[in-house]
């Protein structure tokens, strides 16, 4: 197989945040004249399953691909997996784990807003979030927007979700490591200068934080990402060629959610792909 120039190994269906299903991101997947792609749902493995049952022999080559939402005592990571075996027990251990969790933080989230706005919502429509595959601060949002009590989902987010504090419960980066490991795929780390909110990490702290993982397993940098600058993206790759790492390229596109086209890595400004990322696309190449 040609070694793929446009790929894209990040993105969101509707089993988590994103606003296309499998079907259509498959569809533009095809529209975007990508080569290789991975679809990578928050804690879920559903979307891979979907996409995988409807792939063709003219299509574009497909990665199995997850994003597990981690925490530990040193700060937030989002670890991405590739190249997995879905069926793995490891595998769905740690998606169970982190359903449960998510499923928690929802359940905090609404009674937050219940004590402290007097925001209701029906037992039926309580039961519909709680059964989606991955509910989160958005579909609470957007319900919020359908009982009229934000005029959007962004205003119901800032002004009223993002006001609860408590100690959420998370998965750490070991355990997502370990776990995609044990089904046979490769841990990234995902844009990796992004920490909690606002928080940017650079320099130092962000080879700690780098050394830090690779000692749990950790096998790649995401070093070409819609939401870097070129000073950022270098200073990845060179993390990543410090430590012999796999480098990813991923847009985080989450349909009309985010404001980030399939596609956009940032991979078309570089004349040569760098060697971490090449190595990267040759694990699941074709010969």
């Amino acid at each position: 197989m040609k070694t793929p120039v446009k790929v894209d190994f990040h993105m969101h269906t509707t089993v988590s945040d994103g606003t296309d299903t499998p079907e259509e991101i498959l569809n533009r997947v095809r529209q975007a004249g990508i080569s290789m792609f991975s679809v990578t749902d928050h804690d879920a493995l559903k979307g891979c399953y979907a996409i995988r049952n409807i792939l063709t022999e003219t299509d574009p080559a497909f990665i199995t691909g997850v994003e597990f939402s981690c925490k530990d005592e040193k700060g937030k990571y989002h670890i991405l997996g590739y190249g997995y075996d879905p069926d793995a027990k490891s595998m769905r251990d740690v998606v169970e784990k982190g359903h449960l969790f998510r499923i928690n933080k929802v359940r905090a989230r609404l009674d937050y807003l219940r004590t402290e706005f007097g925001f209701a919502f029906s037992e039926e429509d309580i039961r519909k979030l709680l059964a989606l595959d991955n509910p989160g601060k958005p579909h609470i949002g957007n319900m919020m927007v359908k009982y009229s009590y934000a005029e959007t989902k962004e205003i119901a987010i800032t002004h009223y979700i993002n006001g609860i504090h408590f100690r959420s419960q998370y998965v750490r980066p070991e355990e997502a490591i370990a776990g995609i490991l044990g089904g046979g795929g490769i841990p990234v780390l995902a844009h990796p200068c992004y920490g909690s909110g606002d928080q940017l990490i650079v320099g130092d702290e962000l080879d700690e934080r780098v050394k830090r993982l690779t000692d749990f397993g950790l096998k790649g940098l995401e070093g070409f990402y819609s939401g870097f600058t070129k000073k950022l993206r270098e200073q990845v790759i060179a993390i990543a060629d410090r430590y012999r790492l796999f480098v990813t390229a991923g847009s985080d596109y989450h349909g009309s959610n985010k404001m980030v086209a399939l596609g956009d890595t940032g991979l078309d400004d570089v004349p040569v792909i760098p060697d971490g990322l090449r190595r990267f696309i040759e694990v699941f190449a074709e010969v």
